[in-house]
C-alpha cells in the first residue's frame, strides 16, 4: 500500500515538474488554457444571442445554467473521474493510515502515570493492611455518618482480585504521596444487608439487592485513619481535601468514584465490569 501511494505521488510530482520547468510542458499547458478559453467564449456568445420563445426568467436562467454544467461534466466524465481519483484516493489512504501503529517497525509507547501505577500494571501483588479494631467502627461520629457499620464486611478476600489490587494501590499512593492513611469501611455486601440499608432511606442508599456493585465484590467504601480514629465526615476540611485526592487517584487507576454522582458518595469507589451486573 505504501508503495502504491509513493508511486502515485511520484507520477504527480513528475507531471508537475514537466509542466512547470520544461518548454514542451509549458506549451501543452498554454494550449489547454487557450482551448478552454475559446470554448468559454463560444458558450458566452451563444448565451448572449437572442432566442425565440418566452422571455427568460431568473428560475429559467438557473435551470439552463445547471443543464449546461451537467452536460459539460458528462462530456468530460473521464477527466473528472481521473481528477477526483487523484485527489480523493491519496487523501483517504493517508487518513486510513494516520495511525502510526500501522507503520512497519513502529512500537507504541505507553507512559504510566507514575512508577506505582506501572508496578500495578506489571502485576505487583499488594497485601491488605492490618484490620482495624471493631471498636473503631462504634464511635458516635461513625454511627452518625454510617449507621450499622460495625456489622459490615471488611474481608479483602471477598473482593474481586483485580478491584482489590487497584484499591490497595490507591491506598498506597494516598499514604506515600499525599500522607493520608486509608481505611476500608465496607467491601462485599450481601443482598440481605443491601435491602436492609435501602429500607433506611435514600440518604443511606438508593440501590436494592443486586443493584449495587458491592454484591459482586467490585465496590468499597473507604475513609481516613488519623490519630487513632476514623475520619469519615466531609465536613472536616482535611478529610474533604483527602476525598478529592482519593477520587483523582482512584480514577487514574480505572475506578469509578462516587464523588462525581448527583448523590455524592466521596468514599465510594467501584470497578464496573461488563457482563457482571444483573439486569
Amino acid at each position: 500500500m505504501l508503495i502504491f501511494i509513493a508511486l502515485v505521488y511520484f507520477c504527480l510530482a513528475c507531471s508537475g515538474i514537466w509542466l512547470v520547468l520544461f518548454p514542451s510542458g509549458r506549451d501543452f499547458l498554454g494550449q489547454v488554457r487557450s482551448g478552454m478559453g475559446r470554448r468559454w467564449d463560444q458558450r458566452a456568445a451563444r448565451w448572449q444571442q437572442p432566442r425565440g420563445g418566452p422571455p427568460a426568467t431568473p428560475v429559467r436562467d438557473v435551470r439552463r445554467w445547471c443543464a449546461h454544467r451537467l452536460k459539460f461534466v458528462r462530456r468530460h466524465a473521464l477527466l473528472f473521474g481521473a481528477g477526483a481519483t487523484l485527489v480523493v484516493v491519496p487523501s483517504m489512504l493517508a487518513l486510513l493510515m494516520s495511525n502510526p501503529g500501522m507503520l512497519p517497525g513502529y512500537e507504541a509507547r505507553i507512559d504510566a502515570p507514575d512508577q506505582q501505577i506501572a508496578a500495578l500494571l506489571q502485576g505487583e501483588q499488594l497485601a491488605p493492611p492490618v484490620a482495624l479494631p471493631p471498636v473503631a467502627f462504634t464511635t458516635l461520629e461513625v454511627e452518625l455518618v454510617r449507621p450499622m457499620l460495625v456489622d459490615a464486611s471488611r474481608n479483602w478476600k471477598q473482593l474481586n482480585p483485580d478491584f482489590s489490587q487497584r484499591l490497595l494501590m490507591a491506598f498506597k499512593i494516598m499514604k506515600e504521596k499525599h500522607g493520608y492513611e486509608m481505611a476500608l469501611l465496607e467491601g462485599y455486601r450481601s443482598p440481605a444487608r443491601q435491602n436492609l440499608l435501602a429500607s433506611m432511606g435514600s440518604n443511606v442508599t438508593n440501590a436494592g439487592a443486586f443493584q449495587s456493585w458491592h454484591q459482586y465484590g467490585l465496590a468499597a467504601d473507604c475513609a481516613f485513619w488519623r490519630d487513632g480514629k476514623l475520619i469519615i465526615s466531609e465536613k472536616d476540611p482535611w478529610a474533604m481535601r483527602g476525598y478529592k485526592l482519593y477520587g483523582e487517584v482512584a480514577e487514574s487507576l480505572g475506578l469509578t468514584w462516587g464523588g462525581r454522582w448527583t448523590m455524592m458518595d466521596f468514599g465510594h469507589t467501584e470497578l464496573r465490569l461488563r457482563g457482571v451486573m444483573r439486569k
